[in-house]
């Protein structure tokens, strides 16, 4: 067995790599459309929704670079153009979208693909016998869990 320098097999951590990227790429989708909610939200829940965004594309923006450093950490190369990002992403791409419930609704979706990827890169990272990336991988789950509990509650 050949292990990358923190001595991990070095088959499995390229297999962590790929998925990593993976979820790169559709964080970044995801970021890029609650930026976009957050600057063309209307209507009455405006102020309340306009502040929930700035929430979310903040910690988004964070997990990117956590996703990033750990694919170097395992001697990856991060994905970093949207070029390739549309070529992996899952995540539904939210254009225009200005009405309350459509923007909570592409949050909702968004966060339920995150989900299935962190899931699959758990399982992953299990077999590996990399606690790192598990570790990661519960603490987005933990949280993001929450966060679809709430926004479904806020569609009612």
């Amino acid at each position: 067995m050949k292990s990358n320098i923190i001595g991990l097999d070095q088959e499995k951590s390229t297999k962590l790599v790929n998925e990593l990227n993976v979820l790169l790429a559709n964080f970044q989708v995801y970021y890029q459309n609650v930026r976009g909610l957050h600057w063309n939200i209307k209507g009455k829940n405006f102020f309340e929704l306009h502040v929930k965004f700035e929430e979310f594309y903040t910690d988004a923006q964070e997990k990117v670079d956590l996703i990033a450093e750990r694919i170097l950490t395992l001697q990856g190369t991060p994905l970093h153009t949207f070029s390739d990002y549309s070529k992996v992403a899952s995540v539904s791409v939210g254009k225009n979208i200005s009405n309350d419930n459509e923007a909570v609704q592409l949050v909702v979706t968004s966060i339920s693909e995150l989900l299935k990827i962190e899931r699959s890169i758990l399982n992953l990272a299990d077999e590996a016998e990399d606690e790192g990336t598990n570790s990661m991988m519960s603490d987005f789950i933990a949280e993001q869990e929450k966060t679809l509990w709430m926004m479904n509650a806020w569609l009612g």
